[in-house]
């Protein structure tokens, strides 16, 4: 039962981080129209902050920027639609976060503030080991799901060179013309020819 629910599992993580594989990449206009909008918000964004004043500001801005570069790394995903490019997008999120959490954590001083700059990096390190572990897990399944097919595709060839050894001795037991007809049908049947 455990080795099916690890298995179970990593089959959710895999088809979760490979999601965007079924998918097309997206058409010139429709990556366009995302970045347009991306530069958008952003502009949005940090016009608000412009009201803001000493840390607020500073949250406020990291936040705007933080939220542009994941915005541009999650269009560039959809768009190149490789494991590579959703990896870029978790580690882009991940750095974002933490940029966002060390700008908060001015506003405190003293052992607060170093624990708060510590868990902000501990959850940095954190969410890029889980981008890296779905990268490989990806690589994984992938590499496993080619043997696989590499494994079906053997034991066809297994099958259907027995299957064709029992045709040609069955050919064995007439003679002449008969014997050629035989043995040219199971070749053809059995793919030899």
């Amino acid at each position: 039962m455990r080795k099916f629910t690890a298995t179970a599992i990593a089959v959710t993580i895999s088809l979760t981080f490979s999601a965007g594989a079924m998918a097309k990449t997206m058409s010139k206009n429709d990556y366009k129209a995302g970045m347009d909008g991306i530069a958008a918000e952003y502009k949005s964004d940090k016009t608000n902050c412009k009201s803001l004043s000493g840390n607020a500001n500073d949250v406020c801005m990291a936040e705007a920027t933080g939220k542009e570069k994941v915005a541009k790394a999650n269009l560039e995903a959809r768009n190149k639609n490789t494991n590579q490019a959703r990896y870029e997008a978790l580690v882009t999120k991940a750095e974002a976060d933490y940029s966002i959490a060390k700008e908060r954590c001015d506003d405190l001083a003293g052992n607060v503030k170093d624990v708060c700059l510590k868990e902000a990096k501990a959850a940095e390190t954190a969410a890029k080991a889980d981008a890296k572990s779905q990268m490989k897990i990806s690589k994984a399944n992938k590499k496993a799901n080619e043997e696989s097919a590499d494994a079906r595709q053997d034991a066809t060839m297994d099958k259907r060179d027995a299957d064709y050894t029992v045709a040609k001795e069955k050919c064995d037991v007439l003679a002449g013309g008969a014997k050629d007809s035989c043995m040219n049908q199971a070749k053809m049947h059995h793919g030899k020819m």
